[in-house]
C-alpha cells in the first residue's frame, strides 16, 4: 500500500513538472478553500454509516473543493470581520479567495433569496465595511449576482415610476461598489451578466456600462446556473467584444448575440473590433459548480412555471475550479454557487409545498439539500467519485 501511495504521489509530481526542454508555465494562484458547510460532513457520516463509503467520499471531496464565500446578511461590522478573516487566511495559505457580495437593496425581487440592505446609504456603508475588511489583501470579488440581469423594473409590479426610481438607484449602488472595491490594491471586481440562456449580448452590455463596468476588472457569467462551459465562454467573449466596440463609439445594439451563427459573429468581431491586446478588454469569470450535465429541460406542459433554474433534478458537478483556463480573457473557472446548497422552495407554478419535479419539500435558499448534493456527486462531469 505504501509503495502504491508513493508511486501515485511521484506521478502527480511529474505531471506538474514541465517536459524536458519546455518552458515552465507561468505560476497560477491556487484558490482558497473555505470551511465546508457542516451539513456536508453530517451527510457524509450518514452515508458512511449506511456503508455508502464511495458516496461519502464524494460529498467530502465536493465540500473540500475551492468555492466562494458569500457575504450578504451580515451587519457592516460582521461583513468587515468576515472579509478580513477570509482574505487573511487565504493570504497565509498563499491562495486566492473568492468573495460573493449579495446585499444590494431589493435583492432577488424579494423572492427566494429576499433580503439586502435597507437602502442606498445602508448599502454604501456595508460596501465600505467590506472594503476595509479586504484592505490590501488579494481577493476576487463577484459583485451582486442577479443585480443587473434582474433589475427592479423587471420585478413583479416594477414597471411603474417607483420601479424606475429603484432601477436608477441600483445602477448607482453597483457603480459605487465597483469603484470602492477596485480602489483596493489587490481586489478584482466582476459584475453580473446572468447566463447565456437569459439576456442577449446587446441587452446586457448597456446594463454593464451603466453600472460602471469600465472601472471593474470584468464580469461574471452563469452564477448559480447550469449553462455549459462552452456556451458560457462564447457568450462571455461576445460580451467582452461588444463592450470594446461600444467603448470605441459603436452602438451595442449592432453587436452579434449568442444566437447568431458563430462564424458570422467571429467575422463581425474581426471586422469591427479586430484582435486587441487582452489587457485592453474586459475579462470574465464563469461558474461551473453545477453545470456538468448542462441545463435541465422541463417536460413540455407539465408545470405552470418550470423554474428550470431552481433545484433542477438530474444535474451534476462541473469542471473543477481553476485560474489556469488557457484563455487570456477567462480569468477563472470557479465554483461560485456552493454546490449542495438549495436554490429555494421550488413550486414550479403549483401550490406546494412539495417540489413537483422531486416530490419533496425543497430546503430554503442557502440551506443544505442532501438529495441534490448526492445527485451532483453521482452525476459529476468530470467524475468526482473515485
Amino acid at each position: 500500500m505504501v509503495h502504491r501511495i508513493l508511486a501515485r504521489a511521484l506521478a502527480a509530481l511529474a505531471a506538474l513538472l514541465p517536459a524536458p526542454g519546455a518552458a515552465a508555465p507561468a505560476p497560477q494562484p491556487a484558490l482558497y478553500v473555505p470551511e465546508p458547510n457542516p451539513a456536508a460532513g453530517r451527510q457524509a457520516r450518514e452515508l458512511a454509516d449506511r456503508g455508502q463509503h464511495r458516496e461519502a467520499a464524494g460529498i467530502l471531496a465536493m465540500a473540500r473543493t475551492p468555492h466562494a464565500v458569500w457575504l450578504g446578511d451580515q451587519t457592516p461590522a460582521q461583513a468587515e470581520a468576515e472579509a478580513r478573516a477570509t482574505t487573511t487566511a487565504a493570504a497565509r495559505a498563499g491562495t486566492l479567495p473568492v468573495l460573493v457580495l449579495y446585499n444590494v437593496p431589493g435583492r432577488d425581487c424579494s423572492q427566494y433569496s429576499a433580503g439586502g440592505a435597507a437602502g442606498t446609504a445602508a448599502y454604501r456603508s456595508w460596501i465600505d465595511a467590506v472594503a476595509r475588511g479586504i484592505d490590501d489583501h488579494r481577493a476576487l470579488v463577484v459583485l451582486e449576482p442577479d443585480s443587473l440581469a434582474l433589475l427592479p423594473r423587471e420585478c413583479a409590479g416594477g414597471g411603474d415610476a417607483l420601479g424606475r426610481t429603484r432601477t436608477a438607484s441600483r445602477y448607482t449602488e453597483i457603480d459605487y461598489a465597483v469603484r470602492t472595491l477596485e480602489s483596493k490594491p489587490a481586489a478584482d471586481v466582476y459584475l453580473d451578466t446572468g447566463h447565456a440562456g437569459w439576456h442577449t449580448v446587446n441587452n446586457i452590455v448597456p446594463r454593464l456600462r451603466q453600472a460602471g463596468v469600465e472601472a471593474a476588472t470584468g464580469f461574471a457569467v452563469n452564477i448559480s446556473n447550469y449553462t455549459t462551459d462552452d456556451d458560457s465562454t462564447w457568450f462571455a467573449h461576445l460580451v467582452s467584444a461588444c463592450l470594446r466596440y461600444a467603448d470605441q463609439g459603436g452602438d451595442s445594439a449592432d453587436c452579434p448575440d449568442q444566437r447568431r451563427p458563430r462564424g458570422e459573429a467571429r467575422a463581425w468581431i474581426a471586422a469591427r473590433v479586430g484582435a486587441p491586446d487582452p489587457a485592453t478588454m474586459k475579462h470574465f469569470i464563469t461558474d461551473s459548480s453545477r453545470n456538468g450535465q448542462g441545463p435541465w429541460q422541463a417536460p413540455a406542459g407539465r408545470y405552470g412555471d418550470p423554474q428550470e433554474w431552481c433545484n433542477p433534478p438530474g444535474r451534476g458537478l462541473g469542471a473543477r475550479p481553476t485560474t489556469a483556463t488557457g484563455d487570456p480573457l477567462h480569468d477563472a473557472r470557479l465554483w461560485i454557487k456552493t454546490p449542495g446548497e438549495s436554490d429555494g422552495a421550488c413550486l414550479r407554478g403549483g401550490r406546494g409545498p412539495e417540489d413537483p419535479a422531486r416530490g419533496t419539500v425543497d430546503p430554503k435558499a442557502g440551506e443544505w439539500f442532501p438529495e441534490q448534493a448526492l445527485e451532483l456527486v453521482r452525476l459529476a462531469k468530470p467524475a468526482i467519485l473515485r
